[in-house]
């Protein structure tokens, strides 16, 4: 397979393709598995979105977010609970899972059950980090850096490529602009697609203000819709966003995750945008303007 385009999922679940001329794809869920019963409550409400829409999905949540500001946050399941909610639920719903992990160690079991291995974006240079995700033979989602340029994610890619694993996606969540605050700079999904990867655009934590409120992050979720009608039109092949039923009380990323009343619409308007800018360049061809000799 064309390594601009990657498939997901393993065994009896529906394997979806990320890349090429591919439909979009979604990729959501909870931040964190906050419960078994919630887990496959957001499972099925977001399923049947994405099935109203008729777009293809992957569901999202982290056992462990070793990530969090504060100490007393709450980090998750658990990577022996998580990863049996996760297994659990790809059976009852024949869907591809992800997860990222945050230790070398924790790669195994993660690849084990999921589909997809995700390396958070503070981690997006460790080596030992890129290498255990290598090593489970599953697709890696590798998110970029708040702290790195789209170019030099070439370099955390030959890492992973260095370890044998050529299924990759590359996912842009905002750049650091001074204290506090990120920016989305559109013009980094071409940038990291000239690696020769798909790439995928993280709605939720783009809106981001890292650790503003003092131990924990605010965000600007009022701002959703409109960063992914842009980062679409400029050529994502995945969307990624956390979604919950109740933001408010979510366990982890409260002041960012989507209210799931707002999915269907910015999902359905996405859908839209990428198919019709799909069927633009079959008409007038690439975007590139000043081919490269």
């Amino acid at each position: 397979m064309d390594k601009a385009i990657i498939e997901v999922g393993y065994g009896k679940v529906s394997k979806v393709q990320i890349g090429g001329n591919n439909p979009l794809v979604l990729i959501g869920g909870p931040c964190a598995i906050e419960s078994r019963e919630h887990a496959f409550k957001m499972a099925d409400e977001i399923g049947k979105i994405c099935n109203r829409v008729g777009i293809r999905w992957i569901y999202k949540s982290c056992y462990d977010k070793d990530c969090r500001s504060s100490v007393d946050s709450f980090h998750g399941v658990g990577a022996d609970d998580g990863l049996r909610i996760l297994a659990d639920l790809r059976e009852e719903f024949g869907i591809p899972v992800i997860s990222d992990f945050s230790e070398p160690t924790w790669g195994p079991a993660t690849g084990e059950v999921c589909d997809m291995v995700q390396v958070p974006a503070y981690l997006c240079r460790q080596t030992s980090i890129l290498r255990a995700a290598a090593l489970t033979n599953r697709p890696v989602h590798l998110k970029k850096g708040q702290f790195m340029s789209p170019w030099n994610m070439k370099n955390s890619v030959r890492k992973i490529e260095a370890n044998g694993n050529h299924q990759i996606l590359l996912a842009d969540r905002g750049t650091f602009l001074g204290y506090n605050m990120l920016v989305n700079d559109m013009t980094s999904f071409p940038i990291m697609a000239k690696v020769g990867y798909p790439v995928c655009f993280d709605a939720t934590h783009s809106i981001q203000l890292p650790t503003s409120m003092g131990n924990i992050s605010g965000g600007q979720r009022e701002f959703i819709p409109y960063l992914v009608r842009a980062a679409v039109a400029c050529g994502i092949n995945a969307l990624f966003m956390e979604v919950h039923d109740d933001p408010d009380n979510a366990l982890s990323d409260a002041n960012t995750v989507l209210d799931i009343q707002y999915l269907e619409n910015i999902l359905g308007q996405a859908k839209v945008i990428h198919e019709t800018r799909l069927e633009l360049l079959e008409k007038y061809g690439e975007d590139n303007v000043h081919p490269e000799k």
